[in-house]
């Protein structure tokens, strides 16, 4: 395979996760390295625009400086009965591990056990957090929080659609319902206004994904001004985009929370030569090249490929109408992409 070209990569999830079964994205190598570019396939082009903004920043530029060498990370636990629950935290190396719930084909007591079971894993002192990817509204937030507080919970992800939600469900748990911290994540990255989230004082945590948010400066920018601490984690990429995230959790100056990034083993395979799987529950700072078998193992079938080559385009399109663009030199960087797909 030539260094430059597209790969459209397509590899099986291990669990169904928000709604998919098989991941699906690009890969290509920019003067700085390789990059990727995978968003999700509900998402509209002018939604993607971001996404290829964060992948002309990893092939095209060095990442900002670290500030330390490892990143810690939580493991994440789809939704799976509570035995496999139980299983997959033991088994990750992780002290805190993120549980899946509030899904639509799964009732509360799911939820509940699932939860329980991960506690029992990790014991007191191992750190659980739940993510609902906004499927509650306030009320149904409130109780079911109310039941999932007694496993000590750090904090809830999403539990509610809208800001307005969000900052609704805040204030009812700080005046008479459970403690439990809020993170936004949805509300942040597919927002027209991320910070709208510290205007309302809808959260108390920043989950921030470097693909969704036009790459990794973009989101120290959004560190910066939206004034909350924050957790990176990834979009359920191969290890080449979650390089992205391990650069911006390196390069954050504050990390108190251990960051979603760790989701490789969400997935059947992998592209990258050493797979970016924890150890102890770190994630090291440092280089990802693929492995030509692997990429080969996880080339996409022509008609996927096409398709993707297709979204790409339009993407390419949208982006250049965009006043924003794909960030510094958008024609030359948009034409460097035109050139590789040929």
């Amino acid at each position: 395979m030539p260094a430059t070209a597209i790969t459209t990569y397509a590899i099986a999830m291990r669990t169904r996760f928000r709604g998919i079964t098989e991941r699906r994205g690009m890969i290509w190598r920019g003067p700085a390295g390789w990059a990727e570019w995978s968003p999700f396939e509900d998402y509209a082009p002018a939604e993607a625009v971001p996404w290829l903004r964060a992948a002309q920043e990893q092939a095209d530029r060095d990442f900002p400086s670290p500030v330390r060498d490892q990143v810690p990370v939580n493991c994440t636990i789809p939704v799976v009965d509570p035995k496999t629950a139980f299983r997959m935290a033991s088994e990750s190396g992780c002290r805190t591990a993120k549980v899946k719930v509030a899904d639509p084909g799964s009732k509360p007591s799911d939820d509940l056990a699932r939860v329980a079971a991960v506690r029992a894993a990790l014991g007191p002192a191992g750190r659980v957090r739940v993510d609902a990817n906004g499927a509650w509204d306030v009320d149904e937030a409130l109780a079911a929080l109310t039941e999932l507080s007694a496993f000590g919970l750090e904090y809830a992800e999403q539990p509610c659609g809208t800001v307005e939600e969000l900052a609704q469900l805040r204030r009812r748990l700080r005046d008479r319902g459970p403690v439990v911290p809020i993170a936004a994540d949805e509300s942040i990255r597919r927002a027209d206004d991320p910070y709208r989230v510290a205007e309302l004082e809808a959260a108390d945590i920043a989950v921030l994904k470097v693909q969704p948010l036009g790459g990794v400066r973009a989101c120290l920018e959004i560190a910066e001004r939206i004034g909350l601490p924050v957790v990176v984690s990834s979009a359920v990429e191969t290890s080449i985009g979650i390089r992205a995230g391990i650069a911006l959790a390196a390069a954050l100056p504050e990390l108190p929370y251990a960051c979603g990034l760790n989701t490789i083993r969400l997935l059947t395979d992998d592209i990258a030569r050493q797979p970016l799987i924890a150890e102890n529950g770190m994630l090291p700072v440092g280089r990802v090249d693929p492995d030509p078998d692997a990429i080969r193992r996880c080339t996409a079938p022509d008609t996927v490929a096409a398709a993707w080559r297709a979204r790409l385009e339009e993407t390419l399109h949208v982006a250049g109408e965009d006043p924003g663009g794909l960030g510094a030199d958008p024609p030359e960087h948009g034409q460097r992409i035109q050139d590789v797909m040929r």
